[in-house]
């Protein structure tokens, strides 16, 4: 216990420095909350880190792409935004810091952690039994909620689907890991296996959420009740809400804004000016479809622009050992959201009126 209690940082002065900034970031956002362990901080930081990685990658090609703003997991200021977007922002970070913390545990950077061998010896199925070393999502779990949920102190409606966005986000990291098996037997017969639970690889999670994202639960709530903010009738009124939705679903409060528009404000910055992409190899239809989305049905035109690409080609292999290759400069084709030129007709101007992103 000493060596935990010599762990705790004292945060009162950076809590306060927090409360009263204007934004969040990456380094600092979960430095907060009662009990922040020095030992696990970098960690947490690459997860959040992680977790806002991977939403880039899901939101790459969508209206809202996932900019470094979005990551206020707080309701405290001004930061008390509830959309379909911020849920997901919830999700993603808090399964990427329970997944480092996971992943280093197992790797052997905490001295307070280990392998999860709470089953090994029992029988898991027909023909195996539980061994090996598996991945102690448990150690990770309860380290994120004491960094994640520790930053939303607050007991009113858009706190509490904070904190069940949070878990949700969690239990994508559990159900998504994958049963990993290795054969004994008499000259590799395989008669039994010793099987361990392992994290898959994250983009799995950050699929699962992705899709859950696109099914989340708007919750319909008594404007009346909601304005009562942290009273007993507006904590009634979130706890009969609640009492219907599943422990896995994403859950928002308000519309999406729309994205197609510059709000500076909300920290939007809208379409114009991103890349959309028209033709490539291996393009799913929801890539191919970017540049109507992002483009013209926010009112803008697809822009070709010209640009250089220097890569490595002609590459040979020299005995013993290097390979050699020349540098290749090809143009290639781009395609950007520009505004239209004034006068001309706008025929396709189309704003979706479901969630936009």
């Amino acid at each position: 216990m000493k060596r935990s209690t010599l762990l705790i940082l004292s945060i009162t002065g950076v809590y306060s420095a927090i409360l009263h900034s204007a934004a969040w970031s990456v380094s600092n956002f979960l430095m907060t909350g009662p009990k922040a362990y020095l030992t696990f901080s970098s960690s947490v930081a690459a997860g959040a880190h992680s977790g806002m990685e991977e939403c880039k990658f899901q939101f790459g090609w969508e209206r809202w792409n996932c900019p470094e703003s979005a990551l206020q997991l707080s309701t405290h200021n001004r930061l008390r935004s509830a959309t379909r977007e911020t849920s997901f922002v919830h999700a993603i970070s808090s399964a990427g810091v329970m997944y480092t913390l996971t992943r280093n545990c197992s790797l052997g950077d905490f001295d307070s952690c280990g392998c999860d061998d709470s089953r090994n010896g029992r029988v898991g199925g027909r023909g195996w039994v539980w061994g090996g070393c598996s991945d102690n999502v448990e150690f990770g779990e309860k380290v994120s909620k004491l960094f994640v949920d520790a930053l939303e102190t607050g007991h009113d409606t858009r706190a509490l689907i904070n904190l069940h966005n949070n878990e949700v986000g969690r239990l994508a990291v559990k159900d998504t890991m994958k049963r990993a098996c290795k054969c004994h037997g008499v000259s590799g017969s395989c008669s039994i296996q010793t099987c361990w639970l392992q994290l898959a690889e994250f983009r799995e999670v950050g699929n699962l959420l992705k899709l859950k994202y696109d099914q989340a639960q708007k919750l319909e709530m008594d404007k009346r009740r909601l304005r009562a903010g942290n009273s007993a009738e507006s904590r009634g009124a979130t706890a009969e809400t609640f009492h219907h939705i599943h422990a896995t679903e994403l859950v928002f409060l308000e519309d999406s804004p729309d994205y197609c528009t510059r709000n500076a404000s909300l920290g939007h910055q809208g379409t114009e000016g991103r890349e959309c992409l028209q033709s490539g190899r291996n393009l799913s239809q929801w890539e191919k479809r970017s540049c109507r989305r992002l483009c013209t049905e926010c009112g803008l035109r697809v822009e070709e622009r010209r640009a250089e690409v220097v890569a490595s080609c002609n590459c040979k292999f020299h005995w013993c050992c290097t390979v050699r290759c020349e540098q290749c400069r090809t143009l290639v084709a781009k395609h950007f959201c520009t505004r239209r030129d004034p006068g001309a007709p706008n025929h396709s101007r189309q704003r979706s009126r479901a969630h936009r992103r």
